[in-house]
């Protein structure tokens, strides 16, 4: 399958993975598609590796939990080499805030365990594509030439290869094909992909927006009208259908079209003919018919709004694309393509790079407007900036959307940066001074990021218990980020990490089973 099965020549991976079994499961996966696999059990051999074989790898598919060195500090270390292989995350937890640490970090991409050897191959190749700048070409022939294959789909989730599957298989045959999903998902350019892979290929296709069409005028639109045949009809005037013949029409919104419209339109499906308006014959034509709408159609035939025959004659292979907010490993991919595309048709031609904090932040929004919002905001983005790379400052309107995701973030950076320029000092923070009195009162009211010295009872806590507390409140203030977390406490990261199993605690859910 394209995408996955077809790379361009094999390339050098390296996995980096603490688990012999899923070291093995990966190895065996990644050959399978042609490429060369080399192993490290940690990140810290890993390292070693990148810094003896440099720009021997064409990608790294590390994982994020491991002991001596984490995902994120080998990122880090991978960062101050200053190396730019594309770095595939795998992950345990599926959650935002881990996909944000992840891409702000510097990922190239994440995949959440379990992982499927099909989203594996899909994801090295995203990278090896990007590694050897084919995006960028590939997005300028089809600017000039117009034609969308589905090798311009770009895809990462394993929805959007099953829908990529779906499509190339209704690109072999003429049947008749519904795309549904919400506005902005990218409905036409998968029916386009579907019309370049078959036989049609090089054909007219012929878009309608049923939706965008005067009630009055669809019939006239679809089918054409002959000169008088109604008032304001001085010309005679040839139908969609009529100049699609041989090639595709793509009907979208089709469950905004009237009812007496629908019946013509079953005719044409059912006979191949259409009735031009005024004409006394009927004409034969022989279109491919791909259906769009954002509704669903079931829903609309038991409203009495949507013919129930002609549901059934259009609704014969359905496929439904995911909205872009349940498919977000698609989203980095999706923003240095536009970057890309956009940044190469300004006037000074300079390719714009995105960076990672810009990457989390977007990946982190659930773009209501799908693919469609996604693409105005980087061109408006690519318009606007004044550097080369697109920020995070760059993307106002989206980070005032997220003002949650904008605090934590900040507070991370924040400490990034003071540690690495030493230019701030953090306050330390200290157990505040309260009697035994004061803290059976008032105990609930302390502040969040206060460590009490004493329990209800009044009595000094034990040492344990209050490291346990500041361990888990320094996982939480710098976001998992173990190197830092290490830092502060003043601790290596062996004992950070033994100190957690002695306490029972989960770097990505320090205060689960807190007490």
């Amino acid at each position: 399958m394209t995408g996955y099965s077809e790379l361009k020549g094999a390339g050098q991976i390296l996995v980096v993975e603490d688990d012999p079994v899923q070291r093995r499961l990966l190895k065996n996966a990644i050959e399978r598609h042609g490429h060369v696999v080399h192993q490290a059990e940690n990140g810290r051999i890993g390292l070693e590796m990148v810094k003896r074989d440099s720009g021997l790898f064409n990608v790294i598919l590390l994982d994020l939990m491991m002991p001596e060195m984490t995902g994120l500090e080998f990122l880090e270390a991978l960062h101050e080499l200053g190396t730019q292989v594309p770095v595939i995350v795998q992950t345990g937890q599926g959650g935002i805030e881990t996909v944000v640490q992840a891409m702000r970090a510097g990922a190239f991409d994440f995949v959440v365990k379990p992982v499927s050897p099909e989203r594996i191959a899909t994801s090295i190749a995203n990278a090896m594509k990007l590694d050897q700048r084919e995006v960028r070409a590939r997005s300028g022939r089809r600017s000039r030439s117009g034609i969308v294959g589905f090798d311009d789909i770009v895809s990462a989730s394993p929805a959007m290869i099953r829908v990529i599957d779906l499509a190339q298989r209704a690109a072999q045959s003429n049947i008749p094909v519904v795309l549904e999903g919400e506005s902005g998902v990218g409905k036409e350019l998968v029916a386009r992909a579907i019309q370049s892979g078959g036989d049609r290929s090089g054909k007219p296709f012929v878009t309608v927006n049923c939706g965008a069409i005067p009630h009055n005028l669809v019939e006239s639109i679809l089918f054409g009208h002959e000169k008088g045949a109604f008032t304001g009809a001085t010309e005679r005037h040839t139908g969609k259908f009529m100049e699609a013949d041989g090639g595709t029409i793509f009907l979208d919104e089709i469950g905004d079209l009237p009812l007496d419209v629908q019946v013509k339109l079953l005719r044409a499906v059912q006979q191949g003919e259409v009735e031009t308006v005024g004409a006394r014959t009927a004409h034969k034509v022989n279109v491919r018919l791909i259906s769009a709408t954002n509704k669903d159609l079931i829903e609309e035939v038991k409203n009495g709004h949507f013919r129930e025959d002609l549901y059934y004659r259009l609704n014969v292979f359905p496929i439904t694309i995911p909205a872009l907010r349940k498919r977000k490993e698609d989203i980095p991919h999706l923003v240095r393509v536009f970057a890309d595309r956009f940044s190469s048709e300004q006037k000074n031609g300079h390719r714009m790079t995105v960076s990672a904090g810009a990457l989390a932040l977007l990946t982190a929004y659930d773009w209501p407007g799908n693919i469609r919002q996604l693409e105005n905001a980087i061109f408006r983005a690519v318009v606007l900036a004044e550097g080369q790379e697109l920020s995070e400052a760059d993307f106002p309107q989206i980070a005032a959307q997220l003002p949650q995701y904008d605090v934590v973030d900040h507070l991370a950076l924040v400490a990034d940066n003071t540690y690495r320029e030493h230019e701030v000092e953090f306050a330390e923070f200290h157990a505040p001074q309260v009697s035994a009195s004061d803290t059976r009162g008032h105990h609930d009211e302390m502040p969040e990021n206060a460590i009490a010295s004493v329990n209800p009872a009044g009595e000094v806590r034990k040492l344990a218990d209050v490291e346990e507390e500041l361990i888990r409140f320094a996982l939480k203030f710098y976001r998992g980020q173990m190197s830092q977390v290490a830092r502060k406490l003043g601790i290596g990261r062996s004992t950070l990490y033994r100190k957690l199993k002695d306490y029972g605690i989960d770097p990505d859910n320090p205060q689960k089973d807190a007490a």
